[in-house]
């Protein structure tokens, strides 16, 4: 059997990874435990994801002319991944992102210095054409340029490919024409609080502030709600999918994880409601050790129902 196809447009950073008893406070310093570098961005979070269940991926970012850039393409070789349309460019350096773990909660704080990540342009998606109409799936998020996002997205939707877009890191103001590309938008409660101006507190309020963003033109709207699980919202359906219970180490990339997996069983054909189910499984396991990418788990690692 062919593999899911799955192409993802986004960014490519190197996290840098301080571990505390806690976070610190404005103008304070706190002796930290440990630290440790790995891969992120939160496209290439996704294409990661979706390359360790199997997915046949292909991603669609740019990155500096640097140690970090050359890093970066050999992580995503190491997945068999395609690197085609990852374009070097020597105005930027390779995004990163310091992040802050905090040890007692697994709570974090980052700051991304996106770099040539901001430099990815349509002109790069339109090069692109070939991968993202042989996709399944095209996967999206906002830590792009939102003209990159809206060519991506529109260009996936003229091929009849089936688009998903995850709008993180958090904005207000999200272009009208982005939710008729979109057939699955994936917020998180931040984001969707953003979005419509709406709290999501309980479920009531979260279906209200879907229902929405569906008005807007969107085809299906899947909330992420952490602990609380996720919120599949469509004109015809509402349906709560509850999260595994676990003791969380370090959440980071948790949301990444969830759209990775969502994509790749789409991709492989699965219904909505079983795609999230898998999809949170998947990532309750990824918070459940350190570090972004190196916490998401390979197939291998998975209970074989999870694959079938």
């Amino acid at each position: 059997m062919p593999r899911p196809k799955i192409c993802v447009v986004g960014a490519s950073n190197i996290d840098l990874i301080s571990y505390a008893p806690r976070l610190p406070r404005l103008g304070e310093t706190v002796p930290g435990t440990r630290f440790q570098m790995g891969f992120g961005g939160k496209g290439a979070n996704q294409a990661v994801m979706a390359a360790k269940l199997g997915g046949d991926v292909a991603i669609i970012t740019k990155v500096g002319q640097d140690i970090f850039g050359d890093d970066i393409r050999k992580n995503f070789a190491g997945y068999t991944m395609d690197t085609t349309h990852l374009v070097t460019t020597a105005d930027a350096m390779t995004g990163v992102a310091p992040i802050w773990v905090e040890e007692s909660s697994g709570d974090n704080a980052i700051i991304v210095a996106l770099g040539a990540n901001d430099l990815l342009s349509p002109a790069d998606i339109a090069a692109a054409q070939g991968a993202l109409a042989a996709a399944d799936i095209v996967v999206c998020q906002w830590e792009i340029q939102t003209e990159t996002v809206l060519a991506a997205l529109r260009l996936a939707h003229e091929a009849g490919v089936r688009t998903i877009f995850n709008p993180a890191p958090a904005r207000e103001q999200l272009p009208a024409e982005a939710y008729c590309y979109t057939d699955i938008l994936c917020p998180n409660e931040s984001e969707t609080e953003l979005l419509t101006g709406m709290p999501v507190a309980t479920q009531d309020e979260a279906v209200a502030a879907a229902r929405v963003l569906l008005g807007r033109g969107v085809g299906t709207v899947i909330l992420t709600l952490g602990a609380r699980g996720s919120l599949l919202v469509t004109p015809e359906t509402v349906q709560a999918m509850p999260a595994p219970s676990v003791r969380a180490i370090d959440t980071t990339g948790a949301g990444d994880c969830y759209v990775g997996s969502l994509a790749y069983f789409l991709a492989a054909g699965k219904s909505l409601p079983v795609a999230m189910d898998r999809a949170s499984r998947i990532a309750a396991i990824s918070v459940q050790a350190p570090g972004t990418q190196s916490s998401f788990p390979n197939a291998a690692d998975l209970p074989a129902e999870l694959l079938t």
